[in-house]
Parts: C-alpha cells; sequence; structure tokens
C-alpha cells in the first residue's frame, strides 16, 4: 500500500476545495469526469464533528467558536494509491467522491481531474466569495468629521 501523503504542495489546495464544496457538486463532476475505480475502504465513512477555534481580530488569543459537523473516510484503489477525504457536513457520498479525488491525483488521471473537477470548484469558489464580497461592500458605511470654522 503506497501512501501519499504530502507528496505534492497543491494536495492543501484541492483537498480544502473538497471540503468546501457544495453538497454532491465533487460526485457530480467525477463521475462527469471519468468511470470510477474499484477501491478498498480503509476506513468507511463516518460522521462526527470537530471543534472550530477562531483568533479575535485574526490574531488574538485563541477561542472555541463552537462545533461544526463533518465526515471523514480514507480508501486504497486497486493500485495501491490512499485518498483521505475530511468534508463538512453529512455526506457519505460526498466524502468517498473526495477521497477517490485524492487518491486519483496520484495517478494517470490527474490532469483530467484537475481540469474537469477541481479547477470547476475553484471557479465557484471563487464566484461563492466575490458575490460575498460584493454584498458585503454594498453595506460599507464611510463615516467622516466635518470640521467647523470655530476651531
Amino acid at each position: 500500500m503506497k501512501d501519499t501523503t504530502d507528496q505534492t504542495p497543491d494536495r492543501k489546495a484541492w483537498m480544502s476545495l473538497m471540503a468546501k464544496a457544495r453538497e454532491g457538486r465533487v460526485a457530480a463532476l467525477l463521475d462527469a469526469a471519468l468511470t470510477r475505480p474499484t477501491f478498498t475502504w480503509l476506513r468507511a465513512p463516518e460522521i462526527g464533528s470537530v471543534m472550530v477555534r477562531g483568533r479575535a481580530g485574526g490574531t488574538g488569543a485563541p477561542f472555541n467558536l463552537g462545533e461544526m459537523t463533518v465526515t471523514r473516510c480514507a480508501l486504497t484503489l486497486t493500485t495501491g494509491e490512499v485518498g483521505h477525504a475530511y468534508i463538512q457536513g453529512r455526506s457519505k457520498p460526498d466524502a468517498e467522491a473526495a477521497a477517490l479525488v485524492d487518491a486519483l491525483m496520484f495517478t494517470d488521471a490527474a490532469a483530467t481531474l484537475r481540469a474537469r473537477v477541481l479547477e470547476p470548484l475553484e471557479q465557484e469558489q471563487t464566484a461563492r466569495r466575490t458575490t460575498r464580497a460584493q454584498k458585503a461592500a454594498a453595506t460599507k458605511v464611510d463615516f467622516f468629521t466635518m470640521v467647523r470654522g470655530e476651531d
């Protein structure tokens, strides 16, 4: 069994994209890109929760913000590549699809997956961020002080 942990600096980026993707999106893109290969479970999908931590102002002391539901799993392809997934939410099929993409990124299918799964996910995430930033900018209030001539 080949464990492919940390063999590429891009892995953090694609794992983040899949973890934050809308429900069903990774599975839909994967199925449109290629036929799913056979695999065996190392850890079948499990639903649990993790503590989310924050920092006041982004730099202050860390504090526990609350819990978030996640689904995790691990699998190995018949060719030996290992895939892991931690996704937000309670979708076992999405976790399976994310773990398959993770494992397949270490095969010859990596270029296809990058173009047909990861790039669309990245474009969707950028669009969501842009929309959110535009909504926030629309509520911006500029405060200014008027100087009176008495001083």
